[in-house]
């Protein structure tokens, strides 16, 4: 049951498909149904726990997109998925309509980038009684990268994950259905990110399963100086100081590879704790 895969002290992997045109890092490499399911069985053989989908980029600059164009592009492949697997299946959207039709072809789970802020989200959520990550982002998307500023990102970003955890359980949503993404690289400099990533831990406080989305993020080609496509290194690093500061889901393009590298991490952990 995803309930109690997310909140499971073992870390999760949640495999990235992006059928969208204009995404940072895959852009209009699934939008066809046959090289979405490719993708698809590609992310289940490397191991992934959980596959995300995709239907409007979230990166900055991004293009809006219609609730039916988004309907559209994710829920004829969560059908396709559900016919093949039984794999959990989160929807990346803000919409409440896309929530409903996703949830109804066969999502197990939504992952919002505005946690629930926009119109009928909340309710959307309440009713439908599945997981849903809260993500914290300063801005909106398209403007969010142009003057981030806190006075203390992780502070800040911890109080507002509390609000919305509350304005959750307050809609009728359990507690243990909930949870929180730090939301790196949505409205945060790459300072903002290594300091939250630094303090993670932090984040514990709340009580809730912590989801991180560091994959090929900008920050990391600002601190290697390499390219999106070369970043896997990297990635499968800010994932293992992740999971060690707590993180319990990996959102990750390198499904193989982060498997592994989480593998070994645990373990090492296992074994640390059994001394």
């Amino acid at each position: 049951m995803l309930k109690d895969q997310l909140n499971s002290a073992t870390p999760s992997v949640m495999g990235i498909l992006n059928v969208t045109p204009d995404s940072f890092s895959d852009g209009g490499r699934f939008v066809h149904r046959d090289a979405a399911m490719r993708q698809v069985r590609a992310i289940l053989h490397d191991g992934a726990d959980i596959i995300d989908i995709g239907g409007e980029s979230t990166r900055p600059g991004a293009k809006a997109v219609s609730v039916a164009d988004e309907i559209a592009r994710v829920v004829p492949v969560i059908e396709a998925i559900r016919e093949m697997s039984d794999v959990p299946i989160s929807v990346d959207t803000s919409k409440a309509e896309v929530m409903r039709a996703a949830i109804g072809a066969g999502a197990d789970m939504v992952n919002d980038v505005r946690a629930l802020q926009d119109e009928g989200a909340l309710a959307a959520a309440a009713a439908l009684q599945k997981p849903v990550c809260l993500m914290h982002m300063q801005g909106q998307p398209r403007t969010m990268q142009e003057n981030p500023s806190y006075e203390d990102v992780t502070a800040e970003v911890g109080e507002f994950l509390q609000q919305r955890i509350a304005a959750c359980v307050a809609a009728g949503l359990p507690e243990d259905l909930i949870v929180v993404d730090p939301g790196f690289g949505f409205g945060k400099s790459h300072a903002h990110n290594v300091e939250l990533l630094a303090n993670l831990r932090q984040l514990q406080a709340l009580k809730r399963p912590i989801l991180v989305g560091l994959s090929r993020k900008s920050t990391l080609g600002a601190l290697t100086g390499r390219d999106t496509d070369d970043r896997v290194a990297a990635s499968v690093a800010a994932a293992v100081l992740a999971v060690e500061r707590g993180a319990r889901i990996v959102r990750a393009h390198d499904v193989a590879e982060t498997v592994d590298a989480l593998k070994i991490t645990a373990a090492v952990t296992n074994t640390r704790l059994g001394e």
